[in-house]
């Protein structure tokens, strides 16, 4: 009876109709995601030309997101190993395929070209890793040949069971028969290969059952050689003459056909038994790269190490125990977390930025649990929210072994040159390495400064060009000729089509457009927007403009903010795209024409400049905590004169990395009345997010000061009152704490307190806290000792959140947008603040009508007021009662998405714990002084304070 026919095509069909509901049940768990192919061809021969063209069809039919990479034939090795590299990294490719020959018409090593193709995207199993994990058995763990795993799936499709039979493999070549040796024998197999030096060859044909040919000789093996009912199958192709062919040959294989079907049980013809399977493995290959991928790249789903703290006592200093740990490579820690290689940039090995790309690949997925750290209001020296923030990741992470991401500010080099020092945390809960952090870091604050001051340049450019120019020369100067023509520029079009001008081309503009076109007619008294630096010079706080002799006496009284208060820093913080920063920044107003019509930085022309100096910046920076838990350190306004919080972006990709059972922790700057107000009212309206948890963080000596203590002043001894047990100031203050808890519950987040202990601290005084807390509302209050202990002393706070975590809540809004402005500041000033009312200063009156007139009313309000009062008076300590909260005046950042009230006598151009000179000199004086070259490091014993001096 002859020999049933095993059809390939039909066999490659089912393969392929197979993968293709593979490939549409992976999108459906992952809508984002399709798996990808590269074929990567160098020259031009048409043979390959017509296998791609096979290869790309497949995978199309299939849903295989594939892509042809020609490289020319005057490619050189090194070349080809630049492609290969690039493709290796690009996370949305699984499948690699080095189409051979190699036509260059360079000497190319082809061993080594294909060598470097990345195993796990080694699709045509070829690399020396591939083979190796195949000849050892470990077949899942490898990407099989894609000839030998078609012959392996025509074997199944026979019935005929592998296991126990005699194989025989006629070839030895590395893609068909080295790999069919060892697939079969991991089958379970007897095999034995044959070759060319084999004696007998017949002999051996004839005790197989199974019999799989890759010769390259056609017909050699005959019928009478075979078994009886034995599995034939002929990989071979060659062409032999056929004069009845109109081409005047034939394809045969390695098997004589006609003869062999007669004696075996099964065969494949050729052409159309092996070819077709070869094609659809090398899809089978790409989904099952893609598959492994996506099971290994699971978000939520990390393989972190942690490390183990080597706590001392006393605490040393922090940069000790920074420098102390041995911090781990940050591309290592973005393989844990789940990041790709292609979505992270380094910056050395402790620091990278990441590729907002992951946005997009992560979006479907579900968020991770919220929680915000804020605190009471402050004594001078702060009350560890930072440390809190960081301690409590390190214990639900390295403690917990729960997923946690803690998101904080970059600080500025105002605090950390200054009394404050730097915002890395401090004792064993801190981000590292501190140099890194609190210094330059990847450069976003740099990049502010220098896209801030070229919109001041661009402001007072303008005005002195307006003043000294006519019309058509202002024209010639923003439209000048380029190759003999005038075209308009993108931003021009749209400051054309503001005007009402449906113009195109600049020749056919009147002079009464040309005039209104050119001219912004700025008042150099309405100009808000200020040059910035970021370090605290006071000499700098008010200047004078414009006194070189080439400026003409056009001169105007400014002065210089410190950079983390500028504009562009809070649109950084706030943007949820680098399309959303370009038109944020596109709207920012810098002053006022002379017909009342706000100038914004697109009328000036330097909004995309802007994007593109920030182009880099918008990526949040990863870093790690002494445990080794990650950070995302980005964007770094203040919370008195700005709102306070990390980036909407840094939050956002952590929720979605976590996992939905995983926690971000986030930090809003200064007491609940400032950086937490701002945070619901402002970042979590534009972000969307909904908190879970609000972490409210108290210290005993600021509750003593709230209870009447002393006057606590950076630098000086504590008072005995702080440092020695106290009932009754300590019961006193606690009003505040009462109060911010109340404030946090008019948003619906339940609030867990936790006390930041230190030694001097007594027993009695951390319970009597916790137990005032838990009367006055707060979901559970826990004393914590992470500076200490690290993550370990946060544990019981990290317990408390999980659980709060899952309390019912309701979270809502302090007041609606459509609200007049009046209405929204005195609503802040009454339910956070406890004022009886409001006061608008005649300056604030006139901003009010004017942003209200310009179509600003219906933006959020940011505060800006002191940190160190709910009023507006720093020294009015507690909960103030029975005073109006003065409104001096209003400015607006419309490109940001707010009108921020100036309160008091606050400032924008200083940060308030800016170090005088002659402190300084008291400083070394009282403490202990570490020299080195061109500097003083003083080390204060508080915690996590450093101040660092250049003389």
């Amino acid at each position: 009876m002859p020999a049933q026919i095993i059809s390939g095509k039909e066999v490659s069909a089912q393969v392929r109709e197979r993968l293709k509901k593979d490939v549409e049940q992976l999108k459906l768990k992952n809508p984002n995601f399709r798996p990808g192919l590269v074929v990567l061809q160098v020259g031009d021969r048409d043979d390959s030309n017509l296998y791609i063209s096979m290869k790309l069809k497949a995978a199309a039919e299939i849903g295989i997101n594939a892509m042809h990479l020609r490289l020319p034939a005057t490619a050189t090795e090194e070349e080809i190993l630049h492609s290969i590299t690039e493709v290796n990294k690009n996370s949305s490719v699984h499948g690699l395929i080095v189409q051979l020959p190699l036509d260059s018409v360079h000497e190319i090593d082809t061993e080594k070209v294909t060598n470097s193709v990345a195993p796990e995207k080694d699709v045509d199993g070829l690399t020396s890793i591939n083979a190796g994990k195949l000849s050892r058995g470990d077949l899942g763990n490898c990407l099989i040949p894609c000839t030998p795993n078609g012959c392996m799936e025509l074997i199944k499709q026979t019935g005929v069971s592998v296991a126990g039979k005699r194989a025989v493999v006629i070839g030895r070549s590395k893609i068909v028969g080295a790999p069919m040796h060892d697939l079969l024998l991991w089958n379970h197999a007897t095999v034995t290969t044959c070759h060319s030096k084999t004696v007998d060859l017949a002999a051996e044909v004839g005790r197989a059952d199974i019999l799989v040919v890759g010769i390259g000789k056609a017909e050699m093996v005959k019928g009478e050689w075979i078994k009886k009912g034995a599995v034939v199958i002929d990989c071979g192709i060659n062409h032999v003459i056929d004069e009845t062919k109109s081409s005047g040959k034939r394809v045969v294989g390695d098997v004589h056909f006609q003869s062999a079907k007669e004696q075996a049980g099964f065969i494949t013809p050729v052409p159309g038994g092996v070819g077709p399977m070869t094609v659809a493995m090398l899809m089978a290959n790409t989904v099952l790269s893609a598959k492994r991928f996506l099971e290994s790249h699971q978000a939520g789903k990390w393989n972190i190490s942690y490390t183990r703290l080597n706590l001392r006592k006393p605490v040393p200093s922090d940069i000790v125990i920074s420098r102390s740990c041995a911090a781990k490579s940050i591309d290592s820690l973005a393989r844990e977390v789940g990041l790709f290689s292609d979505e992270v940039e380094l910056y050395g090995k402790t620091k990278a930025k990441v590729q907002l790309t992951i946005i997009k690949r992560l979006q479907s997925l579900p968020d991770g649990k919220y929680v915000v750290v804020t605190g009471i209001t402050p004594t001078p020296l702060g009350e560890g929210k930072s440390t809190t923030t960081i301690g409590l990741a390190q214990a639900m992470g390295a403690h917990m072994k729960l997923n946690v991401f803690a998101c904080v500010r970059q600080p500025s080099q105002g605090p950390t040159f200054g009394i404050k020092g730097g915002a890395a945390g401090g004792g064993y809960s801190q981000v590292i390495p501190m140099e890194e952090f609190n210094l330059h870091l990847t450069g976003d604050i740099h990049a502010i400064t220098a896209a801030n001051n070229l919109v001041a340049a661009a402001v007072d450019a303008r005005i002195f060009h307006e003043a000294t120019q006519s019309d058509k020369a202002l024209y010639n100067r923003l439209v000048p000729l380029s190759g003999g023509e005038r075209t308009f520029s993108p931003i021009q079009i749209n400051r054309l089509k503001k005007l009402g001008i449906q113009k195109t081309e600049p020749s056919a503009l009147t002079e009464e457009e040309i005039n209104r076109f050119a001219r912004l007619d700025i008042d150099p008294s309405s100009v808000t927007w200020q040059r910035v630096l970021d370090t605290n010079d006071r000499f700098l706080r008010k200047i004078t403009i414009g006194q070189s002799p080439t400026e003409k006496g056009y001169t105007r009284e400014a002065q210089f903010d410190i950079t983390v208060a500028s504009e562009i820093m809070a649109v950084l913080a706030l943007t949820s795209s680098l399309e959303d920063m370009r038109q944020r920044l596109a709207k920012m107003v810098v002053a006022t024409s002379r017909r009342g019509d706000p100038i914004t930085t697109e009328d000036l022309g330097v909004s995309g400049a802007l994007t593109v100096l920030m182009k880099d910046a918008i990526k949040p920076n990863l870093m790690q905590t002494l445990e080794g838990t990650p950070v995302f350190v980005h964007a770094g306004p203040f919370a008195n004169i700005a709102h306070g919080n990390s980036s909407i972006l840094a939050d956002k990709i952590a929720l979605k990395l976590v996992g939905p059972e995983g926690f971000v922790v986030t930090e809003a700057g200064f007491g609940a009345d400032i950086g937490m107000e701002k945070f619901f009212n402002i970042k979590c309206r534009y972000s969307g997010l909904r908190p879970h948890v609000v972490v409210l963080v108290a210290t005993i000596r600021a509750l003593k000061m709230h209870g009447g203590g002393p006057t606590v002043t950076a630098g000086m001894p504590l008072p005995k009152e702080y440092v020695e047990e106290n009932f009754n100031l300590l019961e006193k203050g606690c009003n505040n704490m009462r109060k911010q808890i109340e404030n946090a519950k008019h948003f619906g987040v339940p609030v867990v307190v936790a006390v930041n202990a230190f030694k001097t601290d007594t027993e009695a005084e951390l319970d009597l806290v916790c137990t005032l807390a838990k009367s006055a509302g707060a979901f559970d209050a826990v004393r914590c000792s992470h500076w200490a202990e690290g993550g370990a002393g946060a544990v019981a706070l990290g317990e408390a959140v999980q659980k709060a975590s899952s309390a019912p809540s309701n979270f809502k809004f302090l007041y609606d947008l459509d609200l007049p402005i009046a209405d929204k500041i005195r609503i802040i000033a009454q339910k956070i603040y406890g004022a009886d009312d409001i006061e608008l200063l005649p300056e604030a009156q006139h901003k009010v009508a004017l942003y209200t007139k310009q179509g600003f009313a219906n933006l959020p309000v940011c505060m800006a007021k002191t940190h160190l009062s709910l009023s507006h008076e720093a020294e009015k300590k507690g909960v103030p009662k029975g005073f109006i909260l003065p409104i001096r005046d209003i400015r607006a950042s419309v490109g940001a998405g707010f009108l921020f009230p100036l309160v008091g006598t606050v400032s924008s151009n200083s940060f308030p714990f800016f170090l005088h000179p002659k402190k300084l000199i008291l400083f070394i004086w009282t403490f202990s002084v570490a020299p080195c070259p061109g500097c003083y490091i003083l080390i204060i014993e508080r915690v996590s304070t450093e101040v660092v001096w250049f003389p």
